[in-house]
């Protein structure tokens, strides 16, 4: 498979939200705005990417029988990297994501990354398909967060975009859980109308 590829699936071919629908806990809870989304995907993508590194240079390494409580371990190191580093740099942030950051040790896209791909091919593939995944991954989150922050709010950013009436009275029901549902549907159809279209 050659590199631009092991990149570029990630990003739509095999985008983790929209089109494998994995990872979905953060994606519904977090991207109630762009900030949140936003930073939440890159959390997400900081261990993706690293994670899947350290993986790839242990693969021969490690043991079969325990290849998923090293890949949990090392992925929790990586969680408590941009843990500790969110509090200390962008609590605010870090305050609006809550308990999701620490549980993105045991996001199903990150260990399936490990397991599946990372563990069986070289440093570089391993580095790119995280990158790639990775930002896939917030793409999807920032794109959800700016639906629903802007229908959810009027805002973009925390910046008025639909005008103060608006703001007023917003559509709430997209700044829930059951309007991140709708969101995701919504764009999964989209895709799936635009993979048909291009076979």
């Amino acid at each position: 498979m050659k590199r631009i590829n092991i990149f570029t699936r990630g990003l739509m071919k095999e985008n983790a939200v929209f089109v494998l629908m994995i990872g979905l806990c953060p994606a519904l809870a977090t991207s109630g705005t762009v900030r949140d989304g936003f930073g939440m995907g890159l959390a997400a993508t900081f261990v993706l990417f690293f994670s899947n590194v350290i993986i790839s240079v242990l693969r021969r390494n490690i043991p079969n029988q325990v290849r998923i409580p090293i890949f949990i371990l090392i992925i929790s190191t990586f969680v408590t990297i941009i843990d500790y580093f969110m509090q200390a740099y962008e609590p605010e942030l870090y305050r609006a994501l809550g308990v999701f950051v620490p549980l993105i040790v045991v996001n199903c896209m990150i260990l399936g990354r490990a397991e599946a791909f990372a563990s069986k091919n070289s440093v570089l593939d391993a580095a790119l398909d995280g990158l790639g995944t990775g930002l896939g991954f917030t793409i999807a989150l920032t794109i959800m967060g700016t639906i629903r922050e802007i229908l959810g709010n009027g805002t973009f950013l925390g910046m008025v975009v639909l005008g103060e009436g608006f703001k007023k009275s917003p559509v709430i029901f997209m700044i829930l859980p059951p309007g991140a549902f709708l969101v995701i549907g919504i764009l999964k159809a989209l895709i799936n109308k635009y993979v048909r279209k291009g076979q």
